[in-house]
């Protein structure tokens, strides 16, 4: 007997079905003082139907995907070399058609016909609204977390300051703070955009500049510090901020030019077509920036910073420039959400969004702008049908379990991201070869 438990084969079984069975305990039913047994054993004898097919209860649909997965394990490791061998050979072709700029060119202006008719075909209501607060404006906060993380190798846990002072930014010029707007004139929200933008970058100068002499996990301490106290200033400062009870009524952007009169509304739809406009600007500059000799200077920086700085290179500048660009599509990001929804408040901006964005970052692929696109455009709409659709058992509270054993997966079996970038991919190889050091790739660090 005991050697049969020994077998790798039936060790790996036991060990997926523990794993399973926690998952089962983390999604149940909720206990209670009354009953604080309730929950657990609801977790495993709660009635649930399996798939649609018939009623059941939860322990037999967590033990039939436990045999699946297990399966599926035990058939790669039998056939793992056989299967990636296949897996190369049909993707071969593709793969190399995608290295020639004309189709990766083509394939993006396809991309971009299908996101401009996607309002039309999809006409729900919930989704509509979804396409434009949690998709495309996380498409947007994603990208400039990739300048800093991903083409600069720098910790930022503290992005969502940068998007709280583009909507406050947004709420100040147009008069809906207690403190006087600019120039003691309402402006309109449009108006806020390069407003916004240019105090989010002046706000990563601020932060960079005194800060980024740090590396590693103090730099990331400090950008987690600098989030809280935007959170709390906002919080509490009633007499700039409006305090916890928020902003007062934010106007809609409107345009007023000769005969043309538009006023965006409550309508999710022209939101989502002013937000695209700007991923696609931020696209391009940031591709560009990547190729440039800013973008050069940044993977330097983020390979080794001692190299880098040894031919010339001034880490402190490039850092500075990483923060403040990454900060400008935040800026935006908060002027679309501030003038959709009329007001704002400071229990939106809180550390779990900035980790939020970090995960559509790592599970995308560091250093990739497709990449990071990708995986924005992939969590969020999974995370909204889950919202929306939720299926049996699940909670939203449980959604940052998920999200985060998706980053341990990911780390253990991908750990260069969904869609990489060709420089993070070569890193991550040479670093699992034993040439540098994994800590510098992931982080940026230096020993």
């Amino acid at each position: 007997m005991r050697a049969f438990l020994r077998r790798p084969i039936v060790r790996r079984f036991f060990m997926i079905g523990a794993a399973m069975a926690a998952l089962e305990v983390m999604t149940g039913p909720p206990g209670s003082t009354e009953a604080p047994t309730a929950g657990f054993a609801g977790s495993f004898t709660q009635p649930s139907p399996f798939f649609g097919l018939f009623s059941t209860v939860r322990w037999v649909v967590f033990l039939f995907l436990a045999v699946v997965i297990w399966a599926i394990v035990t058939l790669w490791s039998i056939q793992g070399a056989a299967i990636k061998r296949s897996v190369t050979t049909v993707t071969a072709v593709p793969r190399a058609a995608t290295q020639r700029k004309s189709v990766r060119r083509g394939l993006g202006v396809v991309l971009l016909i299908v996101a401009l008719i996607l309002p039309h075909v999809i006409t729900d209501p919930f989704w509509q609204a979804a396409m434009v607060e949690q998709i495309a404006v996380y498409v947007l906060l994603a990208m400039g977390l990739n300048v800093v993380v991903g083409f600069a190798g720098l910790l930022d846990l503290g992005f969502v300051a940068f998007y709280a002072i583009g909507a406050y930014t947004t709420a100040w010029v147009t008069g809906a703070l207690p403190t006087p707007p600019l120039f003691g004139v309402d402006l309109n929200p449009f108006f806020a955009i390069p407003i916004a933008i240019a105090i989010a970058m002046l706000s990563g100068v601020l932060l960079g500049a005194p800060t980024l002499r740090l590396r590693g996990d103090y730099l990331a301490i400090v950008t987690l510090g600098f989030g809280e106290i935007i959170t709390i200033f906002a919080n509490n400062l009633y007499g700039i901020t409006g305090g916890s009870q928020g902003t007062g009524v934010i106007p809609h952007p409107s345009i007023d030019l000769g005969p043309l009169h538009y006023v965006w509304g409550l309508t999710p739809v022209p939101y989502y077509y002013l937000t695209i406009v700007f991923v696609v600007i931020f696209l391009i500059a940031f591709s560009l920036l990547e190729h440039s000799r800013v973008g050069r200077a940044w993977t330097a920086i983020r390979e080794d910073e001692v190299a880098a700085e040894s031919v010339g290179i001034n880490p402190l500048k490039y850092k500075v420039m990483a923060f403040a660009i990454g900060a400008s599509t935040a800026g935006f990001a908060g002027v679309v959400t501030a003038s959709q929804s009329n007001n704002i408040f400071p229990s939106s901006f809180t550390l779990f969004f900035s980790i939020n964005i970090l995960v559509l970052v790592i599970f995308g692929g560091m250093g990739s702008i497709a990449g990071v696109v990708l995986g924005a455009v992939l969590i969020q709409t999974v995370s909204m049908y889950l919202l929306h659709s939720p299926p049996a058992g699940y909670q939203s509270a449980d959604l940052y379990i998920y999200l985060g054993a998706l980053l341990i997966l990911m780390m253990i079996f991908r750990p260069v991201g969904v869609l990489p970038s060709r420089r993070r991919k070569r890193e991550i190889g040479l670093a699992e070869s034993g040439e540098g050091h994994m800590d510098e790739v992931l982080t940026g660090d230096t020993p």
